[in-house]
């Protein structure tokens, strides 16, 4: 057993290594402090062609499209969510195609045709989604409504293209626009009002009045 000695010299051993252990991870701390500033993006020139119209702006490097849309632009219709790509509510169409605006930097849409909710229709002159989700009460509070129907939008492109999903039963048939399919491919948009049935009665309704096969 340890003398009363050895265990007070093993104290004060304990205590001198925690104090310089302290002092080490204060050190680099300290150290990096001025070189925060190096850390910060750089500033670049962008011209983005956003609802037909070619803007420029300067922004940082790591600025997102979310953030550029609705901070530079001042395009707020595109909400901004959970911010880390799991709602769907800032769902923009580039090229045709839907993505998350906040999962992709600015900077690497130079070239591209963005399209925002504003850029589908006005409230003078909506666009067929737009007039489908308010005849079927396709929202609530409405902030998730501009990614679902700029999604929606997307989906009907998706399944004209004849690009199948995961529920497709077919792979190399044109899929059909079903209830099912339509939830599947709008599983990426949460609405937490609870307004799913009446957005996909929105969609049905477009996707009969276009003239595309299958529909209930």
């Amino acid at each position: 057993m340890n003398s009363p000695d050895s265990l007070e010299l093993s104290r004060r051993e304990f205590l001198l290594a925690g104090s310089a252990a302290a002092a080490a991870s204060v050190m680099p701390l300290g150290a990096a402090a001025p070189n925060a500033a190096a850390g910060q993006g750089a500033v670049a020139k962008l011209t983005l062609e956003v609802n037909g119209r070619t803007h420029e702006l300067q922004a940082d490097t790591r600025t997102t499209l979310l953030d550029a849309l609705r901070e530079h632009l001042r395009l707020t219709g595109t909400k901004k969510g959970c911010d880390q790509g799991q709602c769907g509510a800032c769902t923009v169409l580039v090229n045709g195609r839907r993505i998350n605006a906040c999962l992709t930097l600015a900077i690497m849409h130079e070239g591209d045709s963005i399209t925002t909710i504003e850029g589908l229709g006005t409230p003078e002159r909506m666009h067929a989604m737009q007039a489908a989700f308010v005849k079927h009460d396709g929202y609530q509070c409405g902030y998730c409504t501009p990614g679902q129907i700029c999604s929606a939008v997307a989906v009907l492109g998706e399944i004209k293209a004849g690009i199948p999903s995961h529920v497709s039963e077919n792979l190399a048939a044109q899929p059909m626009p079903s209830a099912s399919e339509l939830r599947e491919r709008m599983s990426g948009n949460i609405c937490r009002c609870g307004a799913y049935s009446n957005i996909i009665d929105a969609i049905t309704e477009v996707a009969g009045a276009s003239g595309m096969r299958g529909m209930p």
